[in-house]
């Protein structure tokens, strides 16, 4: 038997962060990992589909945030989270980690998803590398590995 139906508005999001070259994640209310694009997937070192949907805690352990001091940002006291639960646009700057472990500082903005329905269903959050070099590969597509 499958879960409960998704909220149209977190569907469509959904088809829209797949198709951007910006690196962006879905998030649901509660803040766990709905989906991230192939861009995000770059710069974390790994593809959402190896990923698969997380719960906030365990997400914030791998990849962060992190304050400058590398300690982990609780979700709970992030002003993006705080500003989206408002059903607000936010901004912040924070550091991520990939995969391999190697920080990232960054810059995201984020847009909190409306439906008719009542408060946000979630979120858009985009992001990219403070590293103006790095933040071009992923927004151009060069992060793509050219088959031989």
């Amino acid at each position: 038997m499958k879960g409960p139906q998704k909220p149209l508005e977190l569907i469509l999001a959904r088809n829209l962060v797949t198709s951007i070259g910006t690196p962006a994640f879905l998030v649901a209310r509660d803040g766990s990992m709905l989906f991230y694009n192939e861009a995000a997937g770059a710069l974390l070192g790994v593809p959402f589909e190896e990923v698969g949907a997380v719960g906030a805690d365990q997400w914030i352990g791998t990849f962060g945030p992190f304050d400058a001091e590398g300690n982990p940002i609780a979700i709970e006291d992030s002003a993006l989270t705080v500003a989206l639960r408002d059903g607000r646009p936010a901004h912040a700057r924070f550091v991520i980690r990939d995969r391999a472990g190697e920080s990232h500082e960054i810059e995201a903005s984020g847009m909190p998803i409306v439906g008719n329905a009542g408060p946000a269903s979630g979120a858009i959050i985009f992001f990219w590398p403070v590293d103006v070099q790095r933040a071009r590969e992923l927004s151009t597509g060069r992060h793509r590995t050219v088959e031989p």
